[in-house]
């Protein structure tokens, strides 16, 4: 009768052994959810998505990593890829945040900068023809200013839609405009200079 008492005992123990070291240890279901929603408020933060691409990347990688593990019910393991998954989505928010910070600054400057451009091309363009006896046509040169201002009020109005890559380009496009009218002033202003 006594081997009959200790086999059960035995069996009870090693039934537990096995049910704690895997088969019956639950799945981290609030940590699993908690990734879940920080991966979802990271793909739909617009500037974690737009200037974070990378950090977005890793996260989603994370948790499919996470739901793996999960499913081959290596839980442990899955407890902590969801850790990193939402330590990824807030670096992918935070990233795009500072990213999105600098972009606007600099759209800023641009703006900022190309203002001034205008007002100094608007002035020069005003003084060249106070010169008597130049050769510049400004017909051309006041159309090739009028349609670089406004492309520069483009620019600010991306600029206060938020449209920062717009900013870039039409400030690019204007800077570029209103150089040209500088030099073609310049050259005209000089020859005319050097004749008398």
């Amino acid at each position: 009768m006594k081997p009959k008492n200790v086999v059960i005992p035995a069996l009870l123990v090693l039934m537990s052994l096995v049910c704690l070291l895997g088969s019956c240890t639950k799945p981290p279901v609030a940590e699993m959810e908690a990734a879940k929603d920080a991966l979802t408020r990271a793909e739909n933060d617009p500037d974690a998505v737009t200037y974070a691409g990378n950090a977005l990347i890793r996260a989603r990688e994370l948790f499919n990593q996470m739901q793996n593990e999960a499913d081959a019910k290596r839980y442990d393991s899955a407890k902590s890829f969801a850790s990193e998954t939402i330590a990824a989505a807030e670096k992918a928010i935070a990233d795009g945040r500072l990213a999105a910070l600098r972009v606007r600054e600099e759209a800023a400057g641009l703006v900022a900068d190309l203002k001034r451009s205008v007002e100094e091309t608007q002035t020069a363009l005003d003084n060249a023809k106070q010169v008597k006896n130049t050769n510049l046509d400004f017909e051309s040169l006041d159309n090739d200013f009028n349609s670089a201002r406004s492309t520069a009020v483009q620019a600010e109005a991306a600029m206060n839609g938020s449209r920062y890559q717009e900013v870039q380009e039409k400030s690019r496009s204007a800077k570029t405009a209103l150089s040209s009218i500088m030099v073609r002033l310049a050259d005209g202003v000089w020859v005319t200079v050097r004749k008398k």
